[in-house]
C-alpha cells in the first residue's frame, strides 16, 4: 500500500466526519481538480480505506471505512517512515 501524501489522507480527514461525499466536494475543500480525486478515490477503496456507497450504483458516494480511520490515526507515523499501514491494516 502506498499512498500520496498529503492527498490520500487529507481524503481520508475530509470522510471522517463520518458522512457521505463525493469527489466534487473534497475536491472544493482540498483545492484539488476533480479529475485528481476520481482517480485517488478508487485506489483507497481498492485499499479498504474508503467504501463507495448509494443510493446508486456508481452514485460516486464515498465513506470512510474503519481501516480508514485506523490509517488516519496513523499519519505522521506513515509519513516518517515509522510504521507500514498494510501490515497494521491486515
Amino acid at each position: 500500500m502506498k499512498l500520496t501524501q498529503p492527498t490520500d489522507f487529507d481524503i481520508l480527514d475530509v470522510l471522517s466526519d463520518g458522512k457521505r461525499n463525493n469527489a466534487i466536494n473534497i475536491a472544493e475543500k482540498l483545492d484539488q481538480e476533480r479529475s485528481y480525486m476520481n482517480t485517488r478515490l478508487p485506489i483507497l477503496e481498492d485499499y479498504g480505506l474508503v467504501e463507495s456507497v448509494g443510493p446508486a450504483e456508481n452514485s460516486g458516494l464515498y465513506v470512510i471505512t474503519e481501516s480508514g480511520q485506523t490509517a488516519l490515526e496513523y499519519r505522521d507515523e506513515y509519513e516518517a517512515g515509522e510504521v507500514d499501514l498494510e501490515a497494521l491494516l491486515s
